[in-house]
């Protein structure tokens, strides 16, 4: 029932997606923004397909082992009001680490890294999929089935949050207040998407932002006069933005670091575990590195 009620949720969203993305696109042309390039969106549209093309495959085989799990679960919930609270609470949390791990670890990080590799910020941005996240990111919510969450129930939330995700991605829409304050809005994630060194790694929650309060990895967007403007896209640009690289680019590079002569098996382990931007020789940085290098720079000058 509730996989019914996700494709209703897509069946509604869907003319919602195409007349804000209309929207934002003749807004962009009239304030002459270029918020939008054919080429660009092209991609988005590209790697959304692939995206759910693998989430529609697999999707068998995740709901199975969720449905599985779910026959051990520790509570029996009464489906109602606190059912669906709990269950969108505790999945957002989970989907922060997700995310987070999706950063700081570059084997995910290599799957993650599509959608950070647009140099635009606009709504179609936000379909611009982690291709191969299906593959793993049910792992991340076993723990939902086991504390008594339908398979289906967590399914048609992470649908339901993700629309929220996609309307967090533009320009156009400047602070919202009091609602900075708890949940993730599109000041937010213009940070998020950000390649200025003090942005990087920054807001990874989905729906709420209490999480990167909580757990150290929240910067709220700053004015420009007190800092920077915001430039989108990667720290290291993709020299070749063909269809296939776009996706394999970061797994190509993996590769040949790890086929370095004399490393260490612990080195190869970081080239592949480790942080993005790690190196054995620290011929390039990681984000970390990064904002203590601009932090240095910053207090030279004052």
């Amino acid at each position: 029932m509730e996989l019914v009620k996700e494709q209703l949720l897509w069946i509604i969203s869907t003319p919602i997606y195409v007349i804000i993305i209309g929207a934002e696109l003749l807004l962009s042309h009239f304030q002459h923004k270029k918020s939008y390039t054919l080429k660009d969106t092209a991609a988005n549209i590209y790697l959304m397909i692939l995206n759910s093309l693998i989430d529609l495959l697999f999707r068998i085989v995740y709901i199975a082992i969720l449905a599985w799990l779910f026959q051990f679960a520790v509570i029996k919930w009464q489906r109602g009001f606190w059912y669906w609270f709990v269950l969108l609470i505790a999945e957002d949390f989970l989907y922060y680490w997700l995310h987070r791990f999706d950063h700081e670890v570059r084997f995910f990080w290599a799957v993650h890294v599509t959608h950070h590799s647009s140099e635009h910020l606009n709504f179609s941005v936000g379909f611009r999929s982690s291709v191969f996240q299906p593959l793993y990111r049910f792992i991340y919510f076993l723990p939902l089935a086991w504390f008594g969450f339908n398979a289906a129930d967590i399914v048609f939330m992470y649908s339901a949050t993700q629309i929220w995700g996609i309307f967090v991605h533009t320009e156009f829409i400047r602070k919202l207040g009091p609602l900075e304050y708890i949940f993730v809005t599109p000041s937010h994630h213009r940070v998020h998407h950000a390649n200025n060194p003090k942005y990087l790694d920054k807001n990874m929650g989905m729906f709420l932002i209490i999480w990167d309060k909580l757990f150290g990895t929240f910067q709220q967007e700053l004015p420009e006069e007190s800092y920077q403007p915001i430039h989108y896209g990667l720290t290291k640009r993709i020299d070749n933005m063909n269809a296939m690289n776009l996706i394999f680019h970061e797994w190509k590079q993996i590769m040949k670091d790890v086929s370095i002569k004399k490393l260490s098996l612990i080195q190869r382990w970081r080239y592949v575990f480790g942080p993005p931007g790690w190196s054995h020789d620290g011929s390039r940085k990681t984000s970390a590195m990064m904002r203590e290098e601009e932090n240095k720079s910053l207090k030279t000058e004052a």
